[in-house]
């Protein structure tokens, strides 16, 4: 088929779904007179010898097409089509005297050929690996896959309408950091060849975001993509979404309050309740949540009585019980919650706020104004996985100095997740950040959530995977 013969463009003046509301009440057998075009694929095709039905699908729904010889032009060349081609046909909406809705084709063109077989939409693609890497084919032919990305962008509508509502501004912070920070993860690092300069994709957004608070942007957000260097499962994919929002003159209590009013209303704008089914199980997100600290947690879910006092080789000794991973440079905090992650959040299903964590793994909140050793520090779980995590922040810059110290001797202990000093934002401290609750949220996990899909891959349209093989035979 030569390109030529192709249009440049196409003007449709209808879309199937439209169609298909404005005239559900037509009488079976009856025409409207009404002329429309319509563009889209062809999705399913029955030739009759001098009928042709086919279905056309566009971005909003299905209509037939129905072409007859003594009307249609070229109909051979139409009865030809391939399934998955684009057409784009003119004609008057008529109902087939079986109840069909349908245009009747007096005019055509193709868009665009379908030179690879593709599949019949009433199957699906049911291999998993071949809906990833061919996602331009299963948003066509898996129903599930299209609605899952319809409900992916209201989340984020949404979610973005609602915070600007409360008076918060969306901002953009760089990709490329000078060195990595903002959370415990292994970056990505990259090259700037003018610069000569080694750079690291971003793990969070945080430091740049309270930057923006010393500035005096005193509610912010970003819909960020992060990078992490890390493995894949059915939660974890490299490159993620990540709300993260800082509003000053809040604390953590605050910031529990924002996640659960949010959370809640995306579940009634797009589900219409805040009772749902998550993977088979009944989950209500009304608020309040729950609220609860991790050792309460661990007491109650493992029946492990624990403190930061409590001797290490104790700690070490619950570690082997669960089986749990002990490093020697594990402090008394890293093994708290090495063993709360083991024994209690999988089986959390919430919602839940886990408050207050141990300051040795928390280097960037606030000490807890009651509890010395802990921080104010919560993570949202809901089904078993962490949905975010929040904190009232750590604003003394000596302290923040001695917290990021504190990571170098982890990061030279072995730990590849640990923090490095970053000048620039001690030195953004030293101007004054005011009292500020910050908040994390994995957006792939909130919309695996409301979409009741279990895996990561199924809420992101084009997932990290392997290098497909022989994709050039």
């Amino acid at each position: 088929m030569s390109e030529q013969t192709i249009p440049h463009r196409f003007d449709p003046t209808d879309h199937a779904g439209d169609l298909q509301k404005t005239y559900a009440d037509l009488a079976d057998g009856e025409s409207t007179g009404l002329e429309v075009t319509v563009a889209g694929r062809l999705m399913l095709k029955r030739d009759q010898g001098r009928l042709v039905f086919g279905t056309l699908q566009d971005a909003t729904g299905r209509i037939q097409l129905f072409a007859q010889e003594k009307t249609t032009p070229e109909f051979s060349d139409f009865s030809a089509l391939h399934l998955g081609d684009w057409v784009g046909v003119t004609g008057e909406v008529i109902k087939t005297r079986r109840g069909e809705l349908s245009v009747r084709v007096a005019q055509w063109v193709r868009l665009a050929e379908a030179r690879r077989s593709f599949p019949d939409k009433w199957h699906g693609i049911s291999d998993t690996d071949t809906r990833y890497r061919q996602r331009y084919v299963d948003l066509w032919v898996t129903e599930e896959a299209r609605q899952t990305f319809l409900l992916r962008s209201k989340v984020m509508s949404l979610t973005r309408r609602w915070l600007e509502e409360k008076d918060f501004l969306e901002v953009e912070t760089p990709v490329f950091h000078p060195i990595p920070g903002g959370a415990l993860a292994r970056p990505f690092t990259t090259h700037h060849n003018a610069l000569d300069l080694d750079l690291y994709l971003r793990i969070a957004p945080e430091l740049y975001l309270k930057r923006l608070v010393v500035g005096g942007f005193e509610r912010v957000f970003e819909i960020a993509r992060v990078f992490r260097n890390e493995g894949l499962s059915t939660r974890h994919n490299p490159e993620f979404t990540m709300l993260e929002l800082y509003q000053a003159y809040a604390d953590y209590t605050d910031i529990m309050v924002l996640v659960e009013e949010l959370v809640a209303h995306l579940a009634q704008e797009i589900l219409g309740t805040t009772s749902l089914t998550y993977d088979g199980q009944d989950l209500d997100l009304s608020v309040p949540w729950r609220r609860a600290t991790m050792r309460e947690l661990l007491l109650e879910h493992a029946g492990l009585d624990v403190d930061l006092d409590t001797p290490r080789e104790e700690l070490v000794a619950m570690c082997e019980q669960h089986e749990v991973p002990v490093k020697d440079h594990y402090g008394p905090g890293k093994l708290i919650l090495e063993l709360y992650e083991k024994t209690t959040e999988p089986k959390l299903w919430g919602p839940i706020f886990v408050t207050d964590y141990p300051q040795e793994v928390s280097p960037l909140s606030r000490d807890h104004r009651d509890q010395p050793g802990w921080v104010e520090r919560f993570e949202g779980i809901v089904a078993g996985r962490e949905l975010c995590n929040a904190f009232s922040e750590l604003v003394d810059p000596e302290e923040q100095r001695n917290r990021f110290s504190a990571q170098e001797s982890e990061k030279a202990a072995g730990d590849a997740e640990a923090m490095v000093v970053d000048e620039d934002y001690l030195r953004a401290l030293d101007y004054g950040l005011p009292p500020t609750g910050g908040l994390g949220i994995g957006m792939d996990r909130l919309v695996m959530l409301l979409a009741d899909t279990t895996a990561i891959r199924d809420v992101i349209l084009f997932p990290t995977l392997r290098p497909e093989q022989g994709l050039a035979d």
